[in-house]
């Protein structure tokens, strides 16, 4: 295979490489793959890289780190990251603090008021950081004045992620089929997303654009998680459709390869249905599942947040994944301003016509819209009405709904959720429950279910970590 090509912004100026410290902060049970990413850059220009994943260690470790660089593409991982970086202050306060990743860049106002960040990294953080980490050496023990760069959207020659370093691939989440757990590794094809659904936090940061991996970087990487005992991939893409021939491409040599590897992947609903023909050579090539964003099945709600689909599309891009032997695991927004009792109760019975309760994730039932600041929706003229505070805390904007049983209900669901996350509760008993709660705030006699348990032994395949959001 031909190496990938690397271009690495020398060392000048400076008396000697920094060390640096790349804190990851959650990244859906994933190992993850932006410190990788950013490690390469960076070691291979001659500094000293540690690498911390705060989802399995809990400590920042003491080190006479210059920078330290926390991975932010997560509202969670953010959450984390500011109780780090405040330990980080106390503990190195010499240190160079950056923030890099969507909700970093969001939120870069509440972290430079909190005093939490001396700079703040959009976009394509690579080199942002290699060349920060230039600028730190060369200034010595002098500190660097705060910025917050504006977002890099233009792609460095890459390097093959260093994962060397990183904690083993069996920490994290595997890949679970016919109740048999598989090492699962998480890739990056392409980066950003062409199409600006209005509640995602990466539109405000790409605006539209998305830049492809090269095939040789997605290969060389996959091949060094092959060796590290994966058995199945995630492609890690916003959208894994959203370059169709590039998907192709890199699912086909990834099966000439390796043809027992399997393979999950995301894809928006109308992605799935202008790519009926990719998807039969996904099936072909060891697809097990798509994740998909169907978020709500009320058409306003759809039209609000941009999605590109109608609720007729979501339910007939769950059947041509299904057709193909590929389930859909459907994402799902079902708190929001705009949602009703009677939106609620149609996504429960569409879950129980398709037989979807092991496809659906029991925390999708209880998922409730965020609005970041820097939200294409914190001006959104149909948001606005409905919008509150900045909780500096929360991280987000406060709403409430005009009616009040759907804030009711989202309590008691997200009660149910964590409780069956705690306990690994059944699914299908977590299902009834969810239902027994809608039913009782809506003021409605018990529904009969109307779920077939029996139908499946392990349930459909899927990762055993299941936070989308």
């Amino acid at each position: 295979m031909r190496a990938a090509t690397i271009l690495i912004t020398p060392l000048v100026n400076r008396s000697g490489p920094i060390r640096i410290l790349l804190v990851s902060c959650y990244d859906l049970g994933r190992q993850p793959v932006a410190l990788a990413s950013a490690g390469a850059f960076l070691e291979q220009a001659g500094h000293q890289v540690d690498y911390l994943d705060l989802a399995i260690d809990e400590n920042i470790p003491d080190g006479p780190y210059r920078l330290i660089a926390f991975s932010t593409p997560m509202h969670t991982a953010l959450r984390v990251a500011v109780d780090a970086a405040e330990a980080s202050r106390r503990t190195l306060p010499g240190a160079h603090i950056t923030f890099f990743g969507y909700y970093g860049w969001l939120n870069a106002g509440m972290l430079f008021e909190r005093s939490l960040a001396d700079s703040v990294l959009g976009g394509e953080p690579e080199q942002q950081l290699l060349d920060l980490a230039n600028r730190l050496a060369a200034a010595g023990a002098a500190k660097l004045p705060e910025s917050r760069l504006p977002p890099m959207l233009t792609r460095p020659n890459y390097p093959v992620p260093n994962r060397v370093r990183l904690p083993a691939l069996e920490r994290y989440a595997r890949f679970l089929e016919g109740g048999q757990t598989r090492l699962a590794g998480a890739v990056e094809t392409t980066r950003g997303c062409k199409v600006l659904c209005t509640h995602c936090p990466i539109p405000p940061v790409y605006g539209g654009k998305f830049l492809a991996i090269p095939m040789d970087v997605v290969m060389a990487d996959i091949a060094n998680l092959v060796e590290a005992g994966a058995e199945h991939i995630t492609f890690a893409d916003p959208d894994f459709l959203n370059g169709p021939t590039h998907a192709k491409k890199v699912v086909g040599a990834m099966h000439e390869r390796f043809p027992d590897l399997t393979f999950d992947f995301t894809a928006r609903v109308r992605h799935v249905l202008d790519n009926r023909a990719i998807l039969a050579e996904f099936a072909r090539c060891g697809a097990r599942f798509a994740v998909s964003a169907v978020e709500s099945l009320n058409e306003r709600v759809l039209r609000i947040l941009d999605k590109g689909h109608t609720p007729e599309e979501a339910r007939e891009a769950v059947r041509v994944l299904q057709d193909q032997g590929i389930p859909m695991r459907p994402s799902l927004l079902p708190f929001n301003p705009w949602s009703t009792l009677s939106d609620y109760e149609e996504l429960l019975d569409w879950v129980e016509e398709e037989n979807l309760a092991l496809n659906v994730d029991p925390v999708q039932f209880s998922i409730r819209l965020l609005v970041p600041p820097g939200s294409l929706l914190a001006e959104h003229p149909e948001m606005t009405p409905y919008l509150l505070d900045l909780d500096q805390d929360r991280l987000c904007y406060t709403w409430s709904h005009p009616d009040p049983r759907m804030d009711r209900l989202h309590r008691n669901i997200a009660t149910i959720v964590e409780h069956a996350a705690r306990s690994d509760e059944d699914p299908y008993k977590t299902y009834s429950r969810i239902r027994s709660a809608f039913d009782t705030v809506a003021g409605k006699d018990p529904t009969p279910s109307r779920i077939h348990p029996a139908r499946e032994a392990h349930g459909p395949p899927r990762l055993t970590e299941n936070w989308f959001c």
